[in-house]
């Protein structure tokens, strides 16, 4: 195969037929929400009352001020949960390659869920996560 039919089939590969379905597709998504949206605006219920034009939350009254300070133990745990939920999207690769990695890559793993178990034994020692103070 000689280069210029190389670059032939690359450039038929790529050519913007290619994408048309996709094209036909985005446009029926965005045809199917605007009208539903519209159809919905026009056929739905117009009663505005006192009740519907509260503000929704989560069905306990408003009080207070919104601008009111949260405990940073919170934000320790949500920090937490993200940090050990990233850890174990680490585990993905070492799954899908644990046959080709062998015992090294066994005993890498072990070292990595070592240093997150310290770090968690840490946090538990310091009492970051107990909410009574």
């Amino acid at each position: 195969m000689t280069l210029l039919n190389m670059f032939l089939d690359t450039a038929a590969a790529n050519s913007a037929a290619n994408y048309l379905p996709i094209g036909i597709q985005i446009f029926f998504a965005i045809g199917f929400v605007a009208t539903m949206l519209v159809l919905s605006n026009f056929m739905g219920p117009k009663r505005k009352t006192s009740d519907k034009l509260e503000t929704f939350a989560s069905g306990i009254e408003t009080h207070g001020d919104a601008r009111q300070p949260m405990a940073i133990k919170y934000f320790l745990v949500a920090i937490l949960f993200v940090l050990f939920d990233v850890e174990v999207i680490f585990f993905y690769p070492y799954a899908v390659n644990f046959k080709e990695l062998g015992w090294a890559g066994f005993g890498e793993i072990v070292l990595f869920v070592a240093f997150f178990l310290a770090g968690f034994v840490y946090i538990i020692k310091k009492g970051a996560l107990n909410w009574e103070d």
